[in-house]
């Protein structure tokens, strides 16, 4: 791409803007080719061809000094940073997922490689094998540590030596303009008061399934627990998944002739376990991509991706670029897939859509309610570790994470796989977010179309007004221009009281503190 200067040397922030789209499109369709099982996982340069004039501090600090600090510009200013770091640390990046890419765990007889990991625990595990992967990709972990090790320290590096940030937290609230230091506060408030809570009913669900207690069990035997795979005998097989999203009729949406949605979730060995959606161009290029293993599982995986990709799909193609495809949070996205999945296993979609009976609704329910508690909690708690990780400078200290995730999950963590199980940019944040604010949202919802509010073709147009709103607004602010009110988490909380607290609670669970606000 030739790009044109003025006489001051500076580029045109049309050009700039241009480039970014090209350049957001190359990287999410090797994302996308390689989540569907293309053969390269390393990053290639060739991504970046033609844009190498752009791709220097001193264009991106530019954009920043150059004018006002609009949304606009900081939208900009992010993306062209981002893929600077990309650029930078690709190297490093493509070394590590070298060494990663044959790493396997052998247990009984059979490999296990790390991309497959989650989907074994859910489906084809025991106890025992769980303790034997356990010690298998710890092995793995400490090996390739130093790999994961070189590239943060690097990405550290570039953040202080040429943007003049003083730590990861600094350019992470710079970017998404989040007071982490409030965060840390208010959620630490809120695993205390759902101690008692979560604590009671997970030892009861830890002896009932696994005859053991839970301070017996590690991470493992949490993916195994958490996805429901004991109850898959309830899930109704008789219909292809595919025909679940025969749902969205009763919002006017014929999921196959949705302009630009494409999906991709047959099963398939070359994929792994992890679903994605990908946004090439909003609202007219997205793709979701899953590998279904059957169960409960899928249908909540296939109904988070749908969020994502409905209110991409849906997206108002008259607003500008920034106003779509640029963003420095994905937390609005998030909310409407948090929305979707848990609608998927609400009490009137199991009935109507699903036609279970109400002793089976009642038990998924509880179980769902716990489950997402216990997530709910792993992910503060990862927020919590990798906070206190950057900022005290100890990227290179899993005892953090391995002591925070056992003390509010209840489940045992290596410390020397806390690398490998880190999402930048405190991702782990932005879903706990997500999840306050999807209860609000579903809230608000019941509040004015009933409890059923998914089958009401009204609920359907409310969607389709929020998502063509693209990502134009912050989540706040989505909040208040469509007049939601603010997030609450007492919202959230009321929702694991009622699913936890039914007939299969007890009363000493009430203890939990009726005031926690976020």
């Amino acid at each position: 791409m030739k790009f044109q200067v003025n006489r001051d040397g500076f580029m045109d922030i049309e050009q700039i803007e241009r480039a970014l789209l090209t350049l957001n499109y190359r990287v999410s369709a090797r994302a996308l080719n390689l989540w569907k099982g293309g053969n390269s996982r390393t990053f290639d340069h060739n991504t970046y061809d033609g844009f190498y004039e752009i791709l220097n501090p001193t264009t991106i600090k530019r954009i920043r000094g150059s004018g006002p600090w609009t949304k606009h510009r900081q939208r900009l200013f992010h993306s062209l940073l981002s893929h600077y770091l990309q650029y930078r640390v690709s190297p490093y990046e493509n070394e590590l997922f070298t060494w990663m890419k044959g790493a396997a765990a052998h247990v009984d007889g059979e490999k296990i490689y790390f991309k497959d990991i989650l989907s074994w625990c859910q489906k084809r595990s025991d106890l025992a094998k769980r303790r034997i992967v356990e010690k298998e990709t710890s092995s793995l972990c400490k090996f390739l540590k130093p790999f994961a090790l070189g590239f943060w320290e690097f990405f550290l590096k570039l953040l202080e030596d040429e943007f003049g940030y003083k730590d990861y937290a600094a350019y992470c609230q710079d970017k998404k303009q989040v007071d982490y230091d409030a965060y840390v506060i208010r959620l630490q408030s809120l695993l205390q008061q759902t101690d008692t809570l979560y604590f009671e009913a997970m030892e009861a669900w830890a002896q009932r399934s696994l005859g053991v207690s839970l301070c017996e069990l590690n991470r493992f035997d949490a993916i195994y627990l958490l996805g429901l795979g004991e109850f898959d005998p309830l899930f109704p097989e008789h219909a292809p998944l595919s025909k679940h999203l025969d749902f969205f009729n009763e919002w006017g949406i014929e999921v196959q002739n949705v302009p630009g949605l494409s999906l991709d979730i047959n099963h398939s060995h070359k994929k792994g376990a992890q679903a994605m959606s990908f946004a090439l161009r909003i609202p007219s290029e997205i793709y979701v991509v899953m590998n279904p293993q059957g169960g409960w599982i899928d249908l909540e995986t296939l109904f988070h991706e749908m969020g994502h990709a409905l209110s991409h799909a849906f997206t108002s193609p008259e607003l500008s670029s920034v106003e779509k495809d640029f963003f420095t949070s994905n937390t609005l996205s998030e909310t409407y897939a948090f929305l979707l999945q848990n609608m998927s296993l609400s009490l009137p979609f199991l009935e109507r859509h699903l036609g279970l009976s109400s002793k089976a609704i009642e038990e998924i329910s509880f179980y769902k309610g716990l489950k997402d508690l216990s997530v709910f909690r792993r992910y503060v708690s990862k927020f919590l570790a990798e906070y206190q990780m950057f900022k005290k400078n100890e990227v290179e200290n899993g005892e953090i994470y391995a002591d925070l995730l056992e003390k509010h999950t209840g489940f045992s963590y290596r410390p020397e796989t806390h690398l490998f199980d880190l999402v930048p940019e405190f991702y782990a944040l932005d879903y706990v977010v997500s999840w306050m604010a999807e209860a609000t949202l579903e809230k608000t919802l019941a509040q004015t179309l009933g409890h059923d509010w998914m089958f009401k073709s009204e609920a359907g147009k409310i969607l389709k007004d929020w998502w063509q709103c693209g990502n134009q607004y912050e989540l706040d602010e989505f909040f208040t221009v469509k007049g939601i009110g603010s997030i609450d988490c007492r919202d959230i909380v009321d929702r694991w009281r009622s699913k936890i607290l039914g007939e299969h609670g007890n009363a000493n669970h009430s203890t939990a503190n009726d005031n926690a606000v976020v």
